[in-house]
């Protein structure tokens, strides 16, 4: 415990042990030992005697006051560090020199601790100590792991690894929450607010302004990335960044040549909108990449990869082609919409472009411009066509009937190229959200058979479960389930877990909506296999456990709809003739 004071000249419990046992007279001996180790101060000695009386231990009191100058001494030394004298890291060296022997001593430990955490360059034989120790290491402040991370990459990836787990497991569990609902989904949470994350406060701590540290992290994100294809780590590259900018950290900040671009395109994904001015700033950095730099275009598309990114793009890509059918004009003629789709396909070929390290933009295939949009956009003009037929007196009223196939163009694209799925999955949601029916039937079939099957995606499965509460009425319907069940969710429960867990979570949200009959035969057909994962068979308990409760006890009739519409009582003035009655 007192481990490092004889190195200093001063006596410890072994002395006091062997002066007792070499003396004649003990008392004498205590004196003497006292005299010489304790408080040096000739007024004191007289003082002493006092506290006697008062029955307060010598102990006590020695506590007290070391207690209270190491209080001082620790204050004294963030001050020093803190001045403007040139020579003030030499002093806080100096007092390392003497005071280092001592750091296995609790009682002094802080003091060293302290000392360490305020030099910028600690010698780095005292760093090998500290690290070779697994207890001081545990309890020396960041600012000094700092100093040995950036050496030892290893044990750096050590410390990093466990936050990275729990972001990816953060974003799986957001995911698959138990909410199910439009308005608080997976994309709600604005950029500031998502960076107050513990994993990414605990990353930029742990980084500071060291620059190194930051490459180490960004290296450890792609190399993830790279062997797990997890879009999640686009998003804390991202994160990171914005988060360090926050702090006006420009030693970082300055040298990343992301940043910002970055920075531009966080303000689109709060607004959820890519607009005109932020656009052509966005394409000035793309267009802006200088020969023999190229290899940023790899970070870049990491950044655009990230899916809040991918979702902002797809949303201003939705509202681009809703101006451009309002106005007749061609997508192609739209130089926005070609640098949001030049954006989107960039950070859909990330992961391509970092594992060939060739560092060239993909080019967008044309034909997603001139076929697949046009397209998809007949698919809107045919729904259009046919609500307005519906609106007609009956003797005008064409033989129409809804369309139930797809133009070729739009089933091909959406297997064959990624940036055109992504449009068509984001296009399906959108339906969705206008609680179009009958087009929503159209699409759903198309959607089992996508590129690299992007519709059986945790993102876009969330979405759309959250998507479909709106439409939980015509659940009542067997065509409706038949569609979204046996035609879409069904075809690929049994292979991928993922689809099987959104589909139990969006029927213990809808499944008193959804026909009896049809209930039970979901029912059998979605019993988890005894190899499923605990999160699917809990699921599916607490969906056997909800539908056996409602038949306990049937839901309450309901009620007939108020026609209160929800105005304010306005008085109206009073005349003779006018009554008083609030309207």
């Amino acid at each position: 415990m007192f481990a490092g004071l004889p190195e200093l000249g001063i006596s410890n419990g072994e002395d006091l042990k062997e002066t007792l046992t070499n003396c004649t007279e003990p008392l004498k001996a205590i004196d003497q030992f006292q005299m010489e180790n304790g408080i040096l101060l000739p007024t004191l000695q007289s003082a002493l005697p006092f506290l006697d009386l008062h029955g307060t231990p010598r102990l006590e009191f020695h506590q007290s006051v070391f207690d209270e100058l190491r209080d001082k001494l620790m204050e004294r030394v963030a001050t020093i560090a803190e001045g403007k004298d040139e020579d003030r890291y030499g002093k806080l060296e100096e007092l390392l020199e003497k005071s280092f022997p001592l750091v296995k001593m609790p009682s002094i430990q802080p003091v060293v601790m302290q000392v360490l955490k305020h030099l910028p360059k600690v010698p780095e034989k005292k760093l090998k100590m500290v690290m070779a120790d697994k207890e001081l290491y545990k309890v020396c402040a960041v600012e000094v792991k700092r100093q040995i991370w950036q050496d030892n990459q290893a044990l750096f990836g050590d410390e990093v690894s466990p936050l990275l787990k729990q972001y990816i497991v953060e974003k799986e569990a957001a995911l698959f929450s138990s909410d199910l609902s439009i308005l608080h989904n997976f994309f709600s949470p604005s950029p500031k607010t998502r960076r107050q994350g513990e994993v990414v406060l605990k990353l930029t701590q742990m980084i500071g302004k060291n620059v190194k540290l930051y490459d180490m992290v960004l290296q450890f994100l792609r190399t993830l990335f790279l062997r797990t294809r997890n879009v999640h780590y686009c998003t804390l590259r991202a994160e990171l960044l914005m988060s360090l900018h926050d702090l006006d950290i420009s030693e970082i900040c300055s040298v990343d040549p992301c940043h910002k671009f970055t920075w531009c395109l966080d303000a689109c994904i709060r607004e959820k909108f890519v607009d005109g001015k932020r656009a052509r700033e966005l394409q000035g950095f793309l267009d802006g990449v200088k020969k023999g730099q190229e290899q940023v275009l790899g970070d870049l598309s990491m950044i655009l990869c990230d899916p809040f990114a991918c979702n902002t793009l797809v949303l201003s890509i939705m509202r681009n082609l809703q101006e451009l059918l309002s106005q007749d004009s061609l997508p192609r003629d739209s130089p926005d919409l070609m640098l949001l789709l030049r954006m989107l396909s960039l950070g859909q070929g990330a992961w391509d472009m970092i594992d060939s390290q060739v560092f060239k933009e993909p080019r967008l295939d044309l034909e997603v411009v001139t076929r697949f949009l046009p397209a998809m956009m007949s698919v809107v003009v045919d729904d259009h066509n046919f609500t307005v037929d519906q609106k007609l007196p009956s003797e005008e009223k064409s033989s129409l009937s809804y369309p139930t196939t797809l133009p070729d163009a739009f089933n091909r694209y959406l297997q064959e190229n990624r940036v055109a799925c992504e449009m068509g999955l984001y296009y399906v949601l959108h339906i969705a959200k206008l609680r179009n029916k009958n087009a929503l039937q159209r699409l759903l079939p198309a959607l089992v058979e996508t590129y690299n099957d992007m519709a059986f995606g945790d993102i876009f499965l969330h979405l759309l479960t959250g998507h479909l509460t709106l439409l939980s009425d015509e659940f009542g319907s067997e065509d409706f389930c038949s569609v979204v069940f046996d035609g879409f969710l069904l075809t690929s429960y049994s292979s991928k877990e993922n689809v099987h867990r959104h589909t139990l979570r969006m029927l213990l949200h809808l499944h008193h909506k959804v026909l009896p009959s049809y209930m039970e035969t979901l029912l059998k057909t979605l019993e988890p296999p005894k190899q499923s994962s605990d999160p699917v068979k809990e699921l599916y308990t607490q969906l056997t456990e909800k539908l056996e409760a409602q038949k306990k006890s049937p839901p309450p009739p309901e009620e007939a709809p108020s026609l209160d519409l929800g105005l304010h009582p306005v008085t109206v003035p009073t005349t003779a003739s006018t009554p008083t009655t609030p309207l």
